[in-house]
């Protein structure tokens, strides 16, 4: 099975944050029965999405060995596509920026709205946090840690 996230698809990255906010900051207004109905069916409809989302992108908002292991692991796929030609752009180049401006600009935020809604309980708390500290981590270690995995792929070893 493929599950297609598109998360670089910036249009519809768009079109979620417009439902979700049509879905989570609507005015209290006096609702008829099926209002209500379709009220909730939105919301269900977009968290669902919201949670397909986080599925792809999950060891962001796990303990920082996580995050490191797969982060680690898509720098080697990304990596060995630019050496054997499948790729014009080598990732080494942007991928300490890359991480924070990911982070910044679509991690935490998806956090803040998992976290919103509610949908993890009192974990919503600890996916969120896990996110801001990996953020920090990387932040502080990322350009070193981008060096240690270009050497590693470099000698032929592909996992940290």
């Amino acid at each position: 099975a493929v599950m297609a996230t598109d998360i670089v698809d910036k249009e519809l990255k768009e079109l979620r944050n417009n439902r979700w906010d049509k879905a989570f900051n609507e005015e209290e207004t006096i609702e008829t029965h099926s209002m209500h109905i379709e009220s909730t069916n939105r919301k269900a409809t977009i968290v669902i999405e919201h949670l397909i989302q986080a599925s792809d992108v999950a060891h962001t908002m796990q303990h920082w060995h996580v995050y490191r292991k797969w982060n680690s692991r898509f720098f080697g796929e990304c990596y060995a596509a630019y050496q054997q030609g499948r790729s014009e752009t080598n990732p080494v180049d942007n991928w300490y920026r890359g991480e924070l401006g990911f982070f910044d600009f679509y991690i935490i935020p998806l956090a803040k709205k998992l976290k919103e809604c509610g949908v993890f309980g009192k974990s919503s708390d600890e996916y969120l946090n896990y996110a801001r500290a990996n953020r920090q981590e990387w932040e502080r270690r990322g350009e070193e840690i981008v060096a240690e995995m270009l050497r590693n792929y470099q000698r032929g070893i592909t996992h940290p």
